[in-house]
């Protein structure tokens, strides 16, 4: 196995891809460990660049590990660590964002990366819409994104990311990595998080939701019955008991779900074309 000092240098982490690649043994060995046993788990890992994180998986059992990679450079040496393991390793070369990760072999999944700071929240929402397909997610982020994941109403960093995660999962911060345990160092602070499935607040359609916390957050300035204006009326919301008045900002992760039902049983049909 190639010594990951080597790799690194070889390949020189490319700008356009957000790629920041982690080398440090200890901090990869605490993100593995973070996601729980692995046993009989399928494990898919987005973006393993050098192959850091890629080899502290391998040291523990698993049934599957699915490998992500977009950069052609990197293919030749994680196909090095295809040597006899604890299960099946498979690479596959391509945009993440194009692939149905939720399909990749079978349960219980959980995904561990270190994302790609240029798609992270693209891939984040692409995988909350399909959350029952897995066990837990241990990611890394930029920290200003951990934070949105997890900030409260009446606060600068709640939108339309927040009510989208916790409306389906627990979100935890587990720990916060500084700009020089990576090679290149980025320009911000990094936090892994663990996001794990939880009941809906209600019954809801991932669409409706998403597209009533598009229009709500669209100017965070203007008041409901400006942003909603189209989707839901200043009478439709005075019924459901929420003020107008109110800046979406200020709604909890309960009274958007309230919105979007409503929106999608009495509004949705007849605006369709």
């Amino acid at each position: 196995m190639e010594p990951l000092k080597n790799v690194v240098q070889a390949l020189r982490a490319k700008k356009s891809l957000g790629q920041h690649f982690l080398t440090d043994p200890h901090i990869l060995k605490r993100i593995v460990e973070s996601a729980g046993p692995l046993n009989n788990t399928t494990v898919i890992e987005v973006g393993p660049g050098p192959g850091g994180l890629t080899r502290e998986i391998l040291a523990h059992p698993y049934k599957d590990l699915f490998l992500i990679e977009q950069d052609e450079r990197c293919l030749p040496h994680l196909e090095k660590l295809k040597e006899p393991g604890p299960g099946k390793l498979t690479i596959l070369q391509g945009d993440a964002l194009l692939l149905p990760l939720h399909t990749l072999g079978q349960a219980p999944r959980k995904i561990i990366s270190n994302l790609p700071y240029n798609i992270s929240v693209p891939l984040l929402l692409q995988w909350l819409e399909h959350i029952d397909a897995f066990e837990n997610l241990t990611l890394m982020f930029q920290k200003e994104v951990a934070a949105r994941l997890t900030a409260s109403p009446n606060t600068p960093d709640y939108g339309r990311l927040s009510v989208m995660c916790q409306w389906r999962t627990q979100v935890t911060k587990l720990f916060d990595l500084p700009p020089g345990a990576f090679v290149p160092p980025p320009k911000v602070a990094s936090t892994v998080v663990q996001i794990v499935p939880s009941t809906p607040y209600n019954a809801v359609s991932w669409r409706a939701l998403e597209h009533v916390t598009k229009a709500a957050f669209s100017k965070r300035r203007k008041m409901l019955r400006s942003t909603l204006k189209g989707l839901l009326s200043a009478s439709q919301l005075e019924h459901l008991q929420i003020d107008p008045t109110r800046r979406a900002e200020s709604l909890s992760v309960q009274e958007f779900c309230t919105l979007a039902a409503y929106w999608e049983k009495e509004c949705a049909t007849a605006s369709s074309p």
